[in-house]
């Protein structure tokens, strides 16, 4: 099971209107160097090359609120390699509509994965307990 973590300066930016999480177009990123949660935006993340790796945009299920907790819910994204991708061991999650393209969370795998041509990755993202409440 995948390791989550919160990169720090997401709290601040959906504060001042950063995401619009709603509509905005989530997107993956892979890396196999740490993420430090102090990061706040893409350039601060090394990430692999991806010429053989398939679309990383995230599509949004739902945005909801009820009884004041938010809740965002993504459907799973299959990557699908059609050449060696990786090795990668952290997916990093960003707002690719954000004018820095900045960070939301990240994913630790715990060892480094590697595709071969062929082969799938999938992100499950919990469709029960959504993505990320906000109360």
């Amino acid at each position: 099971m995948a390791t989550y973590t919160k990169f720090l300066s997401f709290t601040e930016a959906v504060a001042e209107k950063v995401h619009n999480l709603g509509s905005d177009t989530l997107t993956v990123a892979l890396t196999n160097t740490l993420p430090v949660n102090t990061n706040t935006v893409l350039a601060n993340i090394t990430q692999i090359s991806y010429t053989n790796c398939s679309t990383r945009a995230i599509t949004t299920t739902s945005s909801t609120q009820t009884a004041g907790t938010y809740k965002l819910t993504l459907t799973d994204l299959t990557l699908t390699a059609t050449g060696a991708v990786g090795p990668f061991r952290y997916v990093v999650i960003y707002n690719d509509t954000a004018t820095n393209d900045e960070l939301i969370s990240f994913f630790d795998y715990g060892s480094a994965l590697t595709l071969a041509s062929g082969d799938t990755f999938v992100l499950d993202f919990d469709a029960g307990n959504g993505f990320l409440t906000i109360v």
